[in-house]
């Protein structure tokens, strides 16, 4: 055995194995030969008749873990209580044929089944499937099949698995085991319509020509009271973005179940959170059909998409104009079908995260078709902080370099700056659960969404997964298009007046995934504007955690219930300064 590979062994036994990255490819490579010449463990894992008559393509991932509560599958995260998975991509696998996952595949957190602790474990096999597209850009891509469960891998429609089974491993002794995938994951019960509530689903032409299939919007709408008794109201439209909706959410019309036994939230640290969460819904609820509560729509958008469970609400080369086909195609319907008032100065958009990036990206690039966004603790919106990255002037992601050693990057850390998480474990989960921007999780979808088409039809890398090697030439792109605080200050003489008192950011300034830097670096920037000045606001909260979204008085767990209420006054004050002489302010205000 080379010396080299003696002392990869050895790092990965004190748990060091990933400060090794730069021989990752000789490992790799090592690995294939230290697989042929010694026996290892294989799994062969196989799907049954019953569940599919049909060849499939897709990922089988082989989880293991050592609990079967909740099953493997269910186990895979960013953190030290991770389960193990490995991912080996299929085509055309037949019923009972075996596909054999063995030392060569890819995994995380251990990178090789050879290196396995011996011992017992729970194992689990997943077949995520893979439809074809082929795209209105010439390109053909293989991506999952359904996205219906919100690009869940584990509990997507149609997805195949296998019962957990418990087995003893010693990867010294080698050997190999059967899994066959008998189950397969039920369709998703669609939500029903309420009083309040509707679920409206069209579709969209723009996606269907890019996408050259069928492809739909759909949102989850709530219905101001009054609104049967008041047939001449006309309502401004209140766009809640955040990440895949299964139904309206935070919103109860009963009181809290009293028969619900507490949880607790590891989160947040509170004990009885789902009473909590009951409660603020259905305090919701109250304030909406109380007498003095003005009357407007709110909806939740669901975009889910063949790479993530939403699409970042813009156009993109990869996902197809979502930006587009969600203001001009989805909103227009909505307000058609629900009375709106269907112009720019009654529109608003809100959300934390995910939405709160999409909620001011829609903002900048549709400056005349909303009038004020609220973004609290949104995603990276300077990419010169890219979480704990600078993609413009870094070489590598995962790591600084010195003349004698490497810092690893920082990926998620609590109020107190612990760190949970390095960007490299982040990345490594995502290739082993799908290559090609396919794993439906966070850094995957960002790339998806702000990446040129590469050759081979799938986003281009803005870093090697494998490495951490940034692609100067994507990341170019990246600012040009998407980096919202360069796009601003880019564009600011030509769409400055169009957003003057309409950005509103929040951010805790000890957010869990360092989202806090974008904000300071786009602060400077909207502080130093003039003609207009921004006229907005940027506030931080003081060791807040993500997500927090600009309230000083109550715990994020509560403000977190609250986005339908705590923006109103703002919104309302901005409805009375800026609306055009003759808007309507007074039919929906009964």
């Amino acid at each position: 055995m080379p010396g080299i590979w003696r002392r990869f062994l050895s790092l990965s036994k004190i748990e060091t194995m990933n400060k090794l990255l730069s021989l990752s490819i000789l490992f790799l490579f090592t690995l294939s030969n230290l697989s042929a010449q010694t026996p290892g463990l294989t799994f062969e894992i196989s799907f049954s008749k019953e569940v599919s008559a049909e060849a499939l393509d897709g990922r089988i991932l082989l989880f293991i873990a050592p609990t079967n509560e909740p099953e493997p599958r269910f186990q895979v995260r960013d953190n030290v209580s991770t389960g193990q998975v490995f991912g080996l991509n299929v085509e055309k696998l037949k019923p009972e044929e075996t596909a054999a996952i063995d030392g060569a595949v890819f995994g995380y957190p251990i990178r090789s089944l050879n290196l396995l602790p011996p011992g017992e474990y729970y194992v689990q096999a997943l077949l995520k499937r893979y439809d074809t597209f082929n795209l209105a850009n010439g390109h053909t891509v293989q991506l999952p099949a359904s996205w219906a469960a919100g690009q869940q891998y584990n509990s997507e429609p149609g997805n195949l698995y296998s019962k957990p089974v418990k087995v003893t491993v010693d990867p010294a002794k080698g050997g190999k085991m059967a899994l066959v995938m008998t189950e397969k994951v039920p369709q998703v019960k669609e939500p029903e319509d309420s009083k309040y509530v509707k679920h409206i689903k069209i579709k969209s032409e723009k996606l269907s020509k890019f996408w050259g299939r069928d492809m739909y919007l759909g949102a989850h709408v709530l219905l101001p009271h009054g609104f049967e008794e008041h047939p001449e109201a006309r309502y401004p439209l209140m766009v809640f973005h955040g990440h895949f909706p299964t139904d309206f959410g935070d919103w109860r019309t009963t009181p809290p179940d009293p028969n619900l036994k507490p949880d607790y939230s590891e989160r947040f640290n509170v004990t009885g959170y789902n009473i909590v969460q009951q409660q603020e819904a259905y305090d919701f609820y109250r304030q909406w059909v109380s007498a003095t509560f003005p009357r407007f729509i709110i909806i939740e958008i669901q975009h889910a998409n063949p790479y993530y469970d939403d699409s970042y609400a813009v156009n993109s080369a990869s996902l197809g104009p979502y930006g587009d086909a969600i203001t001009y195609e989805l909103i227009p319907f909505i307000e058609k079908k629900y009375r709106g008032i269907g112009e720019g100065w009654a529109r608003f958009l809100y959300g934390g995260s995910t939405g709160g990036w999409e909620a001011l990206a829609a903002q900048v690039f549709y400056p005349d078709e909303y009038n004020g966004c609220f973004a609290a603790c949104p995603d990276p919106i300077d990419f010169r902080a890219y979480t704990t990255v600078n993609i413009y002037e870094d070489k590598n992601a995962y790591y600084e370099e010195g003349p004698f050693r490497k810092t690893y990057r920082p990926g998620h850390r609590d109020f107190l700056g612990h760190v949970s998480a390095q960007l490299i474990d982040q990345n490594h989960k995502e290739l082993a659960l799908g290559d090609k921007s396919r794993s439906g999780d966070q850094w995957d979808i960002w790339q998806a969404v702000y990446s040129p088409v590469g050759d081979d039809g799938y986003p281009a890398p803005i870093w090697d997964k494998l490495t951490g090697e940034i692609d100067p030439k994507v990341a170019a792109y990246w600012r040009e298009n998407y980096d919202l605080r360069y796009i601003l200050e880019r564009d600011w003489a030509s769409i400055g007046k169009k957003l003057e008192g309409k950005i509103h950011i929040y951010c805790g300034d000890m957010d869990n995934f360092y989202l806090n830097n974008a904000v300071y670096l786009m602060e400077e920037f909207l502080e130093r504007t003039r003609n207009p000045y921004y006229n907005g606001e940027v506030k931080y909260g003081d060791r807040a955690e993500h997500c927090w979204n600009g309230d000083p008085e109550l715990p994020n767990h509560i403000t977190r219930l609250r986005y339908n209420t705590m923006y109103l006054p703002k919104i309302l004050k901005r409805i009375g300064e800026s609306a055009p002489a003759g808007a309507d302010l007074k039919s929906w205000r009964y």
